[in-house]
């Protein structure tokens, strides 16, 4: 069968929707129709119910999906393997969010290259949105990211547990306001319990949604924000910044993704790696 179907297929499950399918995959919401209808052709069954609020799977869609799921993956390491170069066993394909680059998936990197020569990569840097997607449509073989979202035939492995604490600069001959706060994006989960815990706090003057260029700034002018604990521990080390005293701390996890069709022992060498990795980080 046409591997575009069964993505075309996969893309309608995950956005509920024929009209978003069409949106994600660049081509016209008939062309989406077009390749369902044939799909149902071949499968003699209809696999979704229409209406006007979406799609939904029918029960034969239900136990199609994780042989579409199952298809586009054995694709994607076909492709992989195809072009595979001179002297190497396997590929491995692994992406993780901006944030996590430095110092996490470094010394990845460094580990791979060191412990497992003989396997490719290839990596990169995403959104956790674009990389849960290339994880479930195979062309990931895991994500490293910081919220893990449920999503069907994908697998969430807790990697390691850090926090973020609140901080302030300390070299600024001046008195801190709350004017001085910078707010920063660290998703849905963390912006509900911050303003549980700061129910009076008013909306901030400075917000900045990637944590070092917030870092780099308050250095600079002075401020405060929420940091992960590890990654300004050195400025913590030489005075730079301070814990700000009683205030609130809020867990910040990270997690492994990958499929549960995953191959296990390229799984085993990668978790070995991110683990390395993580305690060196932490």
């Amino acid at each position: 069968m046409d591997v575009a179907m069964a993505r075309t297929f996969l893309e309608v499950v995950k956005t509920g929707s024929f009209v978003n399918a069409a949106a994600n995959l660049h081509i016209t919401q008939t062309a989406v129709s077009a390749r369902i209808r044939v799909l149902e052709e071949q499968l003699e069954r209809p696999l979704f119910i229409r209406n006007k609020a979406g799609a939904r799977l029918t029960p034969a869609g239900e136990h199609f999906l994780r042989f579409a799921t199952t298809i586009v993956q054995a694709w994607e390491r076909g492709r992989s393997a195809v072009a595979l170069p001179a002297g190497k066993e396997t590929v491995v394909t692994l992406g993780a969010e901006l944030s996590l680059w430095n110092p996490l998936l470094k010394h990845w990197l460094l580990w791979m290259h060191r412990e497992c020569p003989e396997i490719a990569v290839q990596t990169r840097i995403a959104g956790a949105d674009d990389l849960m997607d290339r994880v479930q449509d195979g062309s990931l073989d895991v994500a490293v990211l910081y919220a893990a979202p449920r999503r069907l035939g994908v697998v969430a492995e807790l990697l390691f547990e850090e926090k973020l604490v609140l901080v302030r600069t300390t070299r600024t001959g001046r008195e801190l306001t709350p004017e001085d706060h910078v707010r920063i994006d660290w998703g849905e989960e963390f912006a509900e319990r911050y303003q549980a815990a700061f129910p009076e706090q008013q909306s901030p003057v400075m917000s900045i949604s990637y944590g070092p260029l917030a870092l780099d700034y308050i250095l600079v002018v002075g401020g405060s924000g929420y940091f992960r604990e590890g990654f300004v521990r050195p400025w913590l080390e030489d005075g730079s910044l301070e814990i700000v005293p009683d205030s609130p701390e809020f867990s910040y996890s990270a997690y492994a993704v990958h499929s549960t069709k995953a191959d296990e022992g390229v799984m085993a060498r990668i978790r070995t790696g991110l683990r390395a990795a993580a305690a060196l980080t932490l």
